[in-house]
């Protein structure tokens, strides 16, 4: 038997009509719908494709939100041996992920994993949050000469990208949100600094002005801070 194809399927930042053709002809010709599970019930990426994965379709991947590496190692382990039986039976498996899954995508390690045991697995492009964020706002986040950096603002200390000559994405801020403004105020770069949390989602917040922001911002919260240093 011909072993299956598995898919890593972006669907997006949130909003349902970002899907795109592809993705969604994919669900429709996959066997199984692979969905990401944090165990806390909320299954964001499987909310934005909804009619699209029937509940028949549905394997649920637990991924927990921890930073231990040997505990994310055993999980992403164990989804690949999942989705091994299924490709070693010939299904056809597509595998949700927020936004775009070449962008810190939770699917990229299991990627990774069952191309290096010899599976077909291809990547299929979403929208990426920072570009919807962008969109929402109506600003461009590079022109001419300018750069973009992509900062993960939850994992390390930013300070070394404030001086950068660069106009700045900050993704997975959630509760390190009031430590970046501060960080942005000092180095001078608060006034330039966008934010939207949810962007696309029922419950999408919009700022702006970063600094106009009063209650604590949630997990998928986009910062967009133009203006780098100027030569």
């Amino acid at each position: 038997m011909e072993k299956g194809m598995l898919y890593g399927l972006g669907v997006g930042p949130g909003d349902p009509e970002l899907l795109t053709r592809k993705a969604v002809r994919l669900l429709g010709e996959a066997d199984v719908i692979a969905v990401p599970d944090k165990g806390t019930g909320e299954k964001t990426a499987l909310a934005i494709v909804g009619e699209f994965a029937p509940a028949e379709k549905l394997l649920f991947c637990p991924t927990p939100m921890v930073r231990d590496r040997q505990t994310l190692d055993r999980a992403y382990d164990a989804i690949a041996d999942t989705l091994a039986d299924l490709l070693d039976r010939g299904k056809t498996v597509a595998f949700i992920t927020l936004g775009d899954p070449s962008v810190y995508s939770t699917y990229m390690y299991v990627h990774q994993r069952m191309t290096a045991r010899g599976y077909r697995a291809e990547l299929v492009p979403g929208v990426p949050s920072f570009c919807a964020v962008a969109a929402r706002l109506g600003i461009s986040l590079c022109e001419r000469e300018e750069r973009l950096l992509i900062v993960p603002a939850s994992h390390k200390d930013i300070s070394d990208c404030l001086d950068m000559d660069a106009n700045l994405v900050f993704m997975k801020a959630g509760r390190e949100l009031g430590a970046l403004r501060e960080a942005l105020d000092r180095a001078g770069r608060l006034e330039g600094a966008s934010l939207i949390e949810n962007c696309g989602m029922d419950d999408e917040r919009i700022y702006p002005r970063f600094a106009d922001m009063e209650a604590p911002g949630g997990y998928f919260s986009v910062v967009v801070a133009k203006g780098g240093r100027k030569s």
